[in-house]
C-alpha cells in the first residue's frame, strides 16, 4: 500500500510539472504572453470645466500634484504665442477636454496636463479660422468665444446661434451680457447672482465692459471651438431660455423682441417658483 502511495505521488508531481511548464507556454507552445498588469488609470475632463474644476477631477482620480499650480504657466515646448495668448495668466481654454484610459497608476497633474495639451494641439488644427480672420479674431479671441458658448448652450444646434449672437454684438459694440463670465471670476456656478453683483464693474463683468472677457471662462470642446469660429449667419442680437423646454432658447433680432421673450421668461420663472425649464 505505501508502495503505492509513492507511485501516485511521483505521477502527481509528475502531473504538475507539466502544468506548471504548460502555464508558461502559449497556445502553439511558444512563450505565453505576460500576464496585464493594472498598471493604468482613467480620467475624464468634460466640456467646458475651469481650472478649478479639473483640479478637483485630478484629485478625485488621484493625480499627483497641484493641477491650479500647474496650469499657471505652459510647459517647456507649448507657446501661447502662437495662439495670440502671449502673456495670457494661464493654460486656462488650452486644458482640452477628453477621457483618457492608460495614464500611469501614479501619475501626476502633469501627465494629465500633458496629454491634454497636446490633444489641443492636434484638434484646433481642424478648425477653419478665416471666418474668425475676417472679422479680426484670433486664435485666443476664438478660444474665449468657444468657452461662453460651452457655458451657455445644452442643445448642440444652438452653438452657432449662440456664437453669432456673440459676434453681432462685438461688432456692434455692445456689452455681451453673458452672466457665466461673473459666474467664472466668482466661482459660482450654483447660487444666484444678485442685482448688486450684476452691477459691478469688474474684470469678468460683461454686461458693464465692452468686448470679450480677459480669458477664456472654462475649456471648450472641439463642437464649441468650430461654432466660435464660424458662426451661423444671423442677425439675431439676444437669447432668452424658451420656458417649457430642456434649456432651449429663443434667439431674437430686436430689443422688442427680446422685452417680450424675457418677461415670458420671467412670468414663468415666478409660476413655477424656480427654473421653468423641463429637462
Amino acid at each position: 500500500i505505501l508502495g503505492g502511495i509513492a507511485l501516485v505521488a511521483v505521477v502527481v508531481l509528475v502531473v504538475a510539472g507539466i502544468v506548471a511548464l504548460d502555464d508558461r507556454l502559449g497556445d502553439d507552445g511558444g512563450p505565453a504572453p505576460p500576464a496585464a498588469a493594472a498598471k493604468t488609470r482613467t480620467v475624464t475632463v468634460p466640456e467646458g470645466l475651469d481650472r478649478r474644476q479639473i483640479a478637483d477631477v485630478a484629485k478625485e482620480a488621484g493625480l499627483r500634484g497641484s493641477y491650479v499650480k500647474a496650469t499657471k504657466k505652459p510647459p517647456k515646448g507649448f507657446d501661447l504665442g502662437r495662439y495670440g495668448a502671449g502673456g495670457a495668466p494661464s493654460l486656462e481654454g488650452f486644458l482640452f477636454p477628453d477621457t483618457w484610459n492608460d495614464l500611469p497608476r501614479r501619475a501626476g497633474v502633469d501627465d494629465l496636463i500633458s496629454r491634454q495639451l497636446d490633444a489641443f494641439e492636434q484638434n484646433f488644427k481642424r478648425v477653419d479660422l478665416s471666418y474668425a480672420e475676417s472679422k479680426n479674431l484670433n486664435e485666443y479671441d476664438v478660444l474665449k468665444i468657444a468657452s461662453m458658448v460651452e457655458r451657455e448652450v445644452q442643445v448642440p444646434k444652438e452653438r452657432r446661434m449662440v456664437a453669432a449672437v456673440i459676434y453681432n454684438r462685438l461688432s456692434a459694440g455692445n456689452p455681451l451680457g453673458i452672466d457665466a463670465t461673473i459666474r467664472y471670476e466668482d466661482g459660482n456656478y450654483d447660487e444666484q447672482l444678485t442685482e448688486s453683483r450684476l452691477a459691478e464693474d469688474t474684470p469678468y463683468n460683461t454686461r458693464t465692459n465692452t468686448g470679450l472677457p480677459p480669458t477664456p471662462i472654462g475649456n471648450p470642446g472641439l463642437a464649441s471651438i468650430k461654432a466660435a469660429a464660424n458662426p451661423a449667419r444671423t442677425d439675431a442680437f439676444y437669447f432668452v431660455i424658451k420656458p417649457g423646454t430642456c434649456n432651449e432658447h429663443v434667439f431674437v433680432e430686436t430689443e422688442k423682441e427680446f422685452a417680450k421673450a424675457e418677461a415670458e421668461y420671467q412670468k414663468a420663472l415666478e409660476e413655477e417658483g424656480g427654473s421653468p425649464t423641463d429637462c
